[in-house]
């Protein structure tokens, strides 16, 4: 039996494939092996139509796949093809995570437009319905599926709440050697509103400032106290907050006066944060009791 017209419609499919196309051999180890061997010696001309090819006793079976399809197709050419149209191949639809009516879908398509030419005198009808037909169609059902699934990550993207911006909080603690000048006490009234600031001040001897807020706030907070003229002034920290480890938010007022070292160890308590003030020799651990 004459076999080059098999041989050569294969050759054409193989050659006729753009990069994100594959003709993959769906045979056993040792058939793959021949049919690999037959197809490389026809395409390098140690073959030719001037005499009679013994195709291997297996039929060939390939698939033709399209990269990121969903579908792809399975070919299996009997040896009287294409010759004898009364060995037809059979195609058939294989694919990943699609439903039964989509198979079905184009295993029509593929019939169809088989039978079509059938019924004409198309020399090569696989290599035309691969190239004609389903390659085109797969691309179009792999572009409309990427399609899909970015309207949905967009549609989903849309529906989250933007990443909240994240600033840091910082703190910082002041003393003085007093802290009674009414313009002074203005002054960090007006400081605390405009930044943003939770904090108070003790007023009296000594003068303590403490403040919470921002970053940018708390420096600049601490910058415009500097400026100004004090005795004895000592920033004793400017630094970020640390978690206090309470399950609860706790709103302290935007910024208070206290007149007793006692009243500004139980605020920092109240805050969690009273070892700030006993540790720098602020009011005495035994007020913690």
């Amino acid at each position: 039996m004459n076999s080059i017209h098999q041989l050569q419609e294969l050759q054409l499919i193989q050659c006729s494939l753009l990069s994100d196309e594959h003709f993959v051999l769906n045979l056993t180890p040792d058939e793959t092996a021949v049919w690999t061997s037959l197809l490389d010696a026809y395409a390098a001309g140690d073959l030719t139509d001037a005499g009679d090819i013994s195709l291997p006793s297996s039929q060939i079976s390939f698939q033709i796949k399209l990269d990121d399809a969903r579908v792809w197709f399975e070919f299996n050419l009997p040896h009287g093809y294409p010759e004898d149209m009364d060995h037809k191949p059979t195609i058939s639809v294989k694919g990943e995570n699609i439903t039964r009516e989509e198979q079905e879908r184009w295993q029509f398509i593929v019939q169809t437009k088989l039978a079509d030419f059938n019924s004409s005198e198309t020399q090569f009808p696989i290599y035309e319905l691969i190239s004609t037909h389903l390659l085109p169609l797969l691309r179009a059902d792999r572009e409309k599926t990427t399609s899909a699934q970015l309207e949905l990550t967009n549609a989903v993207s849309s529906r989250q709440p933007p990443e909240a911006h994240v600033v840091p909080h910082y703190h910082a603690l002041l003393t003085s050697h007093h802290l009674k000048a009414p313009s002074k006490r203005r002054s960090l009234q007006q400081w605390s509103s405009e930044l943003s600031i939770s904090g108070f001040a003790k007023v009296g001897y000594p003068g303590v400032i403490y403040a919470e807020g921002a970053q940018d706030n708390i420096e600049d907070f601490v910058a415009n106290i500097k400026a100004m003229q004090w005795l004895a002034l000592r920033v004793r920290f400017v630094e970020p907050v640390e978690p206090t480890g309470r399950a609860e938010e706790i709103s302290f007022p935007r910024w208070i006066e206290l007149e007793k070292i006692g009243e500004v160890v139980e605020e920092m308590r109240k805050r969690g944060k009273e070892q700030y003030v006993v540790e720098m020799g602020i009011g005495s651990a035994a007020s913690l009791r």
